[in-house]
């Protein structure tokens, strides 16, 4: 007769697995997370990506034509603002022809004038004779013409006026003067017309 101790199993691992088998994390993700994963991808693109990838052949056409406006108007307001400067350098030009046009006229009456400076030093010119009143219509069509006279005794001797044909060492003079004018220098605007012949007086 058999025992009951020997219809025990003699293993002692006959029983289940009590970990259960394990979980398999390697598989694919849920269609809830892989729609996560798409959401957080777009939130790195920009709206110009996004249109920039839809845009269409007419708004890319569109596009070229605004950069070709823009280039054209910077080109018309660069010829404007040459063209300004060439009627303003013109305006210029023909200002300083008109001016050295009257002073070649005026020319011939400095002789003219030099002899009425004399004639009045020489006290020729008295008051209401015709010599005096041909002497006043010279001088105020040469005035009327533009015709400035300088050099004067007295001023400070400037080189690009002035031509000094004798210098006269002097006490107590500082600085260059003049001390007699020999020929009255007579301008037409911004034509030197004649310089001023001068003895200067220079510091001794």
């Amino acid at each position: 007769m058999a025992h009951k101790d020997d219809e025990q199993p003699t293993g002692s691992g006959a029983g289940p697995d009590e970990t259960g088998p394990e979980e398999n994390t390697s598989g694919p993700a849920p269609s809830g997370e892989r729609a996560e994963t798409a959401d957080a991808d777009a939130e790195g693109l920009t709206i110009d990506d996004i249109l920039g990838a839809e845009q269409t052949p007419e708004a890319a056409a569109e596009g070229a034509g605004s950069d070709k406006e823009a280039s054209l108007l910077i080109d018309l307001k660069r010829l404007q603002a040459e063209y300004a400067n060439y009627r303003r350098r013109t305006e210029e030009q023909r200002e300083r022809e008109i001016e050295r046009a009257k002073g070649e006229a005026v020319k011939g009456l400095l002789p003219v004038m030099d002899d009425l400076d004399r004639a009045a030093k020489h006290g020729d010119l008295v008051e209401g004779s015709p010599l005096a009143a041909i002497g006043d219509k010279v001088r105020a069509v040469a005035e009327r013409l533009g015709v400035v006279s300088y050099g004067a005794v007295g001023d400070v001797f400037d080189p690009q006026q002035h031509e000094a044909i004798f210098q006269a060492p002097t006490p107590g003079v500082t600085e260059t003067t003049i001390l007699e004018v020999v020929e009255v220098g007579y301008r037409l605007g911004s034509v030197e017309l004649r310089p001023a012949k001068v003895v200067v007086a220079v510091p001794a």
